[in-house]
């Protein structure tokens, strides 16, 4: 396996911050610079220790709990209410992103990395990969917040009490006009310890996702293009494998966040495991409208009343390849046994009453929880830009535009291909529409539990269609232990929570109160 971008946590007295602090108000100015960039080393770790906080693998798996595609059972957890917006307020905003800590990093690098000896070619990388970092979160923040505050610099106490937020078209294009001036300064690819930096291929990525988000279609797919013309990625072949762990840096990945068992350990794959057996959580449920969006083998929705190979009796028969990759479901043969998801709390069945889980977990990243000699102190590193995502991306951008031609087709061919799918049928699949409705599903099923959905719920504006139902899960069944064989024992379904989703205000997300409390001058959301 490729050595691995370690973060030197030794750093963190020195880049320390509070989550509950909006700008880390101690201006970590003060430390001193001249201690930390005396050389290379030095600087390298100063770097290291903004990757840090580039992205947090266990949000990117609890956040689809904030969208249609999973149920968190725990409230005390924090993503039930970025679920169920009727439990969203200022005072109670859920285990959100409002912290800054990763700009206060990369603005206290830039700010001192000229006083680094080394030469200008690896400075202005250096500069570049902390820039993009800190684009990536100014992209994140805007599509969560919309308004927020835009520090270019670190900032002292004062200021950080009395900024205002700025108009999220401005961040964006902020965003966008950072990716474009790094691009040059940023190689293709990386070898020895290096391997799994930011590369000119993150960049063009990312600008892609930012284009596409904000209805920049033509760019979006020009950005695209770009990351297909490097020639440096390619699908990996099998889509269950390449989130295991001997997997990593594979062909597919664009960006990562990059962990180390021991020293930067992932906690978060047992709270998506099961509970029987392995001590998992059961904290990510997959939902049962998720699963339904999966189709069968011959490229038919099950929705569809010529689909002779749906039987709702065996509901996960013949179905996408991605659906028994991504998601446990009832009657899977699962580290040596058959999972039964009736019988996870043995003796203690209140559990089910009490926490009304949906009865499916995570299976994506834990596919072979024999890779892991601890699931709560693991290696694996969490996929944050994928190959297939660009291809996707520049198909939709492509239909948007209406220019629906064999380039948008063999996109999203190459995708369902590796899936086991058929291509797209062109015949049912022509016109704008129907090709909508189609992208719209592969991204949802090829990008599940990845971190994605609610942004795609927030800019196709369908929240109140998809956020304002009730929340099911699987029918109630028995499973038969030697062979996996599934009855059920009732035609309706698990109901696990009825929600609620105000479109005037629940595309964004509140500013917490207690931000407001300290700086007035931050306003609030609309209707919050």
């Amino acid at each position: 396996m490729k050595n691995k971008l370690i973060i030197l946590y030794s750093l963190l007295a020195v880049f320390s911050c509070s989550c509950e602090d909006l700008l880390d108000r101690q201006p970590i100015s003060e430390y001193s610079a001249s201690s930390l960039f005396t050389g290379e080393k030095d600087a390298i770790a100063a770097l290291n220790g903004c990757y840090e906080y580039i992205e947090d693998g266990t949000w990117v798996h609890y956040i689809d709990c904030g969208s249609d595609n999973a149920f968190d059972p725990y409230p005390w957890e924090g993503y039930m209410e970025l679920g169920n917006m009727l439990l969203l307020t200022p005072t109670n905003p859920g285990n959100g992103k409002w912290y800054f800590g990763a700009v206060t990093r990369c603005n206290w690098f830039l700010e001192n990395i000229d006083k680094a000896p080394i030469y200008d070619n690896l400075k202005k990388r250096m500069k570049a990969e902390a820039r993009f970092i800190r684009a990536y979160q100014y992209f994140q923040k805007s599509q969560l917040y919309g308004d927020v505050p835009l520090m270019t610099k670190p900032i002292t106490t004062e200021e950080a009490n009395t900024i205002t937020r700025n108009p999220k078209a401005q961040v964006v294009q902020f965003v966008l006009d950072e990716l474009t001036e790094i691009i040059a300064d940023l190689p293709k690819s990386y070898e020895g310890n290096d391997v799994g930096r930011i590369t000119e291929g993150s960049a063009w990525a990312l600008k892609a996702r930012v284009e596409l988000f904000n209805e920049k279609y033509e760019d979006a797919a020009a950005s695209c293009q770009k990351v297909m013309d490097l020639n440096v990625y390619s699908l990996f072949p099998s889509y269950q494998d390449l989130f295991r762990i001997q997997n990593e840096y594979n062909s597919e990945i664009i960006l990562d966040r990059a962990y180390l068992e021991n020293t930067v350990p992932l906690w978060s794959l047992g709270i998506m495991s099961p509970h029987i057996g392995r001590n998992g959580w059961y904290s990510v449920d997959p939902t049962q409208s998720l699963v339904d969006a999966y189709e069968t083998i011959n490229g038919k929705t099950i929705d569809d009343p010529t689909n002779s190979l749906y039987d709702p009796e065996d509901p996960y028969k013949n179905r996408d390849s991605r659906l028994e990759a991504t998601i446990l479901v009832p009657g899977a043969f699962y580290e040596g046994q058959y999972f039964n998801p009736m019988e996870e709390f043995p003796g203690n069945e209140d559990y089910w009453a009490s926490y009304n889980y949906t009865g499916y977990c995570i299976k994506k990243y834990t596919a072979f929880l024999s890779d892991f000699t601890d699931i709560w102190n693991s290696g694996l590193n969490i996929p944050l830009i994928r190959y297939a995502e660009v291809l996707l991306t520049y198909a939709e951008a492509k239909i948007e535009l209406d220019q629906i031609d064999n380039s948008v087709y063999s996109a999203i061919d190459a995708v369902r291909l590796r899936a086991g799918l058929p291509a797209v049928d062109q015949a049912f699949y022509s016109g704008q529409s129907q090709m909508r409705d189609l992208i719209r599903r592969e991204r949802r099923v090829e990008l599940a539990m990845e971190g994605l959905r609610f942004y795609d719920i927030q800019r196709w504006r369908i929240g109140e269609e998809v956020m304002s139902v009730p929340v099911y899960g699987s029918r109630l069944c028995t499973v038969d232990p030697s062979n996996g064989k599934v009855t059920f024992t009732s035609t309706e379904h698990v109901k696990n929570e009825d929600r609620v989703f105000n479109p005037a205000k629940n595309y964004v997300w509140p500013i917490p109160q207690r931000e407001i409390d300290i700086n007035p001058n931050l306003g609030q959301n609309p209707n919050y």
